[in-house]
């Protein structure tokens, strides 16, 4: 067996049975444990995030605002998974894998709440500002700083994987594919606007972030709902195939085929989680940057970018597939059924994805800068932040121009690794989450400072 074998083996294993079950079940304990705040309390915190995104309110110095940190997460986390990652669920599990996907959000929506709630109560301050995420709360929280360390290791090398180099060689393939730019020339453009953006740190990445972020998202969102009106004849169709396909998947395709529901609830629920990352810990580093009054505030914005990730970006490319009828095409490769099922009505559908594509992994990668650099601090200390960016940078422009087969499964098996010291802490310190639900809820004032619910967190 190679050792590129070996490393698809353990790919699938650890996103396989494995994986879905602590992540599931973590996000299960976490919604019984907050009686489902994210259906009890959804009205009132699509009001509180969404409703109020554009309000301008005091920003404390060396934070960012609630949906500058939301924009920042939001742009890590909405990547070439969104959209490449929905089709690979629905070609290895059929329909039904959307259902599955929609189930794991719907837990991983309180998962995100915990985790965001967490690196705020345990962030602290730095020279450059606050820094927080799983590191901070297992370190501080659960006292387990070895723990804490394992994360933050993984998460600055995972950075040059699947947050840098793979994004930056997706939008080199694509800008080649689409409008014939040679890879170099991209390789020059991305890393050069790259390093202007993450010189200036978390201020200027959201900055730029919460203008990017709205206008990636509404472009590919009213593209993709073109298509699906344009199809519209075939929407009740394809509901109804992501409903009896997720528990009688040959009632859909067909014997011939071999979805079982085991395939479709292992591809749904993995690449669900693999584009929400709900589980993993990596977007609570950005919310840790917030100013805000307490923790559970954020944490709100925190149900919110899993509902935008996965049931509205997801379920737009979902549609657009399962309402086109390109499943029935042949065409096994994800990226072209994205790009055939976009342009089967209009021919600018197919510049729809390639433009999102390049959107979404460009966005992802001054998110995962962020990510890398707070957590390589968190093991070393503040002298090697501008080495950890020169190096990042280096990894961009190699990234558009090196063909990148094994760091996919390399950066997704340090994604998956990931998730198990985050998930024991947030397990761990779920009596904090509950504790600061309902102080916040109890109590919806304005507080002077952090010191009110600092009580709280020796619980």
């Amino acid at each position: 067996m190679s050792f590129a074998d070996l490393l698809v083996k353990i790919d699938a294993f650890l996103w396989g049975v494995p994986l879905m079950v602590l992540l599931l079940g973590a996000g299960i304990i976490l919604t019984v444990r907050t009686r489902c705040i994210q259906l009890r309390k959804f009205p009132y915190i699509i009001g509180n995030t969404l409703g109020k995104m554009f309000r301008r309110s005091e920003i404390e110095e060396g934070a960012i605002s609630p949906f500058q940190a939301l924009s920042t997460a939001l742009a890590a986390t909405v990547g070439t998974g969104n959209i490449v990652g929905v089709s690979v669920a629905i070609l290895t599990g059929g329909p039904g894998a959307v259902f599955w996907m929609w189930f794991a959000a719907f837990f991983g929506m309180c998962t995100k709440f915990s985790e965001v709630n967490l690196s705020i109560a345990y962030r602290v301050k730095t020279d450059v500002g606050y820094a927080g995420g799983p590191m901070y709360y297992i370190d501080r929280g659960l006292h387990k700083p070895w723990l804490g360390k394992i994360f933050a290791f993984l998460a600055a090398v995972a950075t040059f994987g699947l947050g840098c180099s793979v994004q930056s060689n997706a939008i080199a393939g694509t800008l080649k594919s689409s409008f014939s730019i040679p890879p170099f020339l991209t390789a020059v453009v991305i890393t050069i606007l790259t390093a202007v953006v993450v010189i200036g740190g978390i201020q200027s990445i959201s900055k730029v972030t919460e203008k990017l972020v709205p206008f990636m998202a509404a472009f590919y969102i009213v593209g993709g709902l073109i298509i699906i009106f344009a199809n519209v004849g075939n929407l009740p169709g394809a509901i109804h195939d992501i409903f009896v396909g997720a528990f009688n998947p040959k009632a859909v395709g067909g014997g011939a085929i071999g979805f079982t529901i085991m395939t479709a609830m292992r591809s749904g629920i993995s690449r669900g989680v693999f584009t929400n990352e709900a589980g993993l810990g990596s977007s609570p580093i950005a919310h840790a940057t917030a100013s805000t009054d307490h923790p559970t505030r954020q944490g709100l914005w925190g149900v919110t970018e899993v509902f935008l990730d996965t049931f509205v970006v997801c379920s737009i490319t979902a549609l657009v597939i399962l309402t086109s009828g390109v499943l029935n095409s042949g065409e096994a490769d994800a990226s072209a059924l994205v790009a055939e099922a976009f342009s089967m009505k209009f021919t600018f559908g197919r510049y729809i994805v390639s433009i999102g594509l390049l959107l979404f992994a460009f966005s992802t990668i001054l998110g995962w800068e962020f990510y890398g650099e707070t957590s390589a601090r968190y093991l070393i200390g503040s002298r090697i932040g501008a080495p950890y960016k020169v190096l990042f940078l280096i990894m961009v422009f190699v990234g558009c121009t090196m063909k990148l087969d094994l760091a996919w499964e390399v950066a997704n098996i340090l994604n998956a690794l990931m998730a198990v010291p985050n998930l024991i802490g947030l397990i761990g310190l779920s009596g904090v989450v509950v504790a600061l639900e309902k102080d916040f809820f109890s109590d919806d004032r304005l507080r002077k400072s952090p010191e009110e619910y600092q009580h709280l967190l020796k619980k």
